[in-house]
């Protein structure tokens, strides 16, 4: 290789432990200067840890960070800092008592002490830094005051400030609109054209898709494949990583639901985490004894629906049961109205029996009603019956997401929310959680809302799917439509 094609950072067989737990293993990448390289994998696939080794906020348990051929493996942050990196962190903390320009002026300071505010060329350094990234116009105003966007400059804006040759930036695009997630692509495409090494993590698939020159994907802390973003989603481990697998349907006979109250309406739905807008004018609807699947990758914002349904979070909008408005009512008095999530972290009892957990879900109904719940439960999961004396906490991934749905069921909900079931299984598991799902689908009337990123679990489970992408409904249809007009373009 020569000098001219000489990769500006190389990283070779990067390993991150931890405890018996391997996040990364054995990867390799190559970055130029004038590149944008992008790191794609699902949640728990090892990208935000790869990139926290690099930078030096994690220590790598083996492999070499080769920068200008020194090896930076190991080395604290702040010197990683120091040889010519910036990072753009994902959760902004600015210094809050002081203005926009202060905080750039900080972010310029040599390693020793010195004044702030008497360097008239620092501080004009500092302006043309912020005319950079565009906060020239809000240069006297403290953080809080300002917008989601313009705290995500300013993290831009403090990264460049040392003249980095290279760029890391994570998840830029999370709680952003459209229209923000294009003026932050110029800024970064702005980076690479300066001759810039720009490493990049986003869940937003497409979006780093259409900004990187290179993207490599990630998949339980391993290597998938590197190369052009289209030849890259194409592949099909990629695809089956981010889909599961071929996709089929299996969608009942349409019912006729004209003039029926939904018994799930939710109109014109914003949340917000902070300033960053998780939720933007979603609308779905639910009717009595419906399956249906909300399909997005990570970070669409899912969960953040379910626990608004739920009673969890604060928003804008409309959520109606049956009809009637849920705001004001608590998380306990819409669960005990018949809506009922299993969430995506299961949150069981851990020190519990299995029959411990199933009698909690179970408290409120009377002796016997009980007892026939959690006979056709166990039933439903056999498994749970032969753990039933065994601690949650003992039980594997497969038989906890289980034992959380049953718990659920215990409740006897009117509707079910379920979040991400099949993330982490097994396919023996998934196979099983399916044939529960198609038991309760055509023998009980319970209504479903299922959420999840593996579409070819969703889509045989569905009556209607939405795709959630970056906030927002982006289509809605039954099953074979999705297959026929969504499925191709979902990544």
């Amino acid at each position: 290789m020569t000098a001219a094609t000489q990769a500006l950072l190389q990283v070779r067989g990067l390993t991150k432990r931890f405890g018996g737990l391997t996040a990364v293993k054995d990867l390799d990448l190559d970055l130029h200067g004038g590149e944008i390289f992008g790191l794609i994998g699902p949640n728990g696939s090892g990208k935000s840890t790869a990139m926290k080794c690099i930078m030096g906020i994690e220590r790598p348990s083996a492999g070499r960070v080769l920068f200008d051929g020194d090896d930076l493996a190991g080395l604290p942050a702040h010197r990683i800092a120091r040889r010519g990196f910036g990072m753009v962190f994902q959760h902004s903390r600015p210094l809050n008592r002081q203005t926009v320009l202060e905080n750039i002026m900080v972010a310029l300071l040599p390693d020793s002490l010195r004044k702030v505010f008497s360097d008239h060329a620092l501080a004009q350094h500092a302006r043309q830094i912020a005319e950079r990234v565009g906060l020239g116009g809000v240069l006297e105003r403290k953080p809080p005051t300002l917008p989601f966007a313009d705290l995500r400059r300013l993290e831009l804006a403090k990264a460049i400030a040392r003249n980095p040759r290279v760029v890391l930036v994570d998840e830029p695009f999370a709680g952003l609109t459209l229209a923000e997630v294009a003026t932050f692509s110029a800024l970064i495409r702005g980076f690479r054209d300066e001759g810039r090494a720009v490493l990049l993590v986003d869940h937003n698939v497409k979006s780093v898709s259409a900004l990187v020159d290179r993207v490599l994907a990630m998949y339980l802390g391993e290597e998938i494949c590197t190369g052009r973003a289209d030849e890259v989603m194409k592949n099909e481990t990629v695809r089956q990583v981010y889909l599961g697998g071929s996709i089929e349907t299996a969608a009942r006979p349409a019912a006729d639901f004209a003039g029926k109250t939904p018994r799930l309406a939710v109109k014109n739905l914003s949340v917000h985490y902070g300033k960053a807008q998780a939720l933007q004018d979603v609308s779905i609807h639910v009717h009595a004894g419906e399956f249906v699947s909300i399909v997005g990758l990570n970070g669409a914002g899912k969960t953040t629906l379910f626990n608004t349904i739920s009673g969890l979070l604060p928003y804008a909008g409309t959520i109606e049961r049956d009809g009637q408005a849920l705001r004001g009512r608590t998380a306990a008095q819409i669960a005990r109205g018949g809506i009922v999530q299993c969430p995506e972290t299961r949150e069981l009892f851990g020190e519990m029996t299995v029959r411990e957990n199933l009698d909690l879900g179970g408290q409120h109904q009377q002796s016997a009603e009980r007892e026939r719940q959690l006979g056709w439960l166990l039933d439903l999961f056999p498994i749970l019956r032969e753990r039933a004396g065994q601690l949650a906490q003992t039980l594997s991934g497969g038989e906890q997401q289980m034992l959380a749905i049953a718990r659920a069921l215990m409740m006897k909900p009117d509707l079910l929310i379920l979040d991400e079931p099949t993330l982490g299984l097994a396919p023996v598991i998934l196979e099983q959680l399916s044939k529960a799902l198609e038991t309760l689908r055509q023998t009980t009337p319970l209504t479903v809302l299922l959420g999840e990123q593996n579409v070819t679990f969703a889509l045989p489970h569905a009556d209607r799917v939405y795709v959630l992408e970056h906030a927002r409904i982006a289509w809605e249809g039954d099953p074979a439509r999705f297959a026929q007009e969504a499925g191709a373009d979902y990544l």
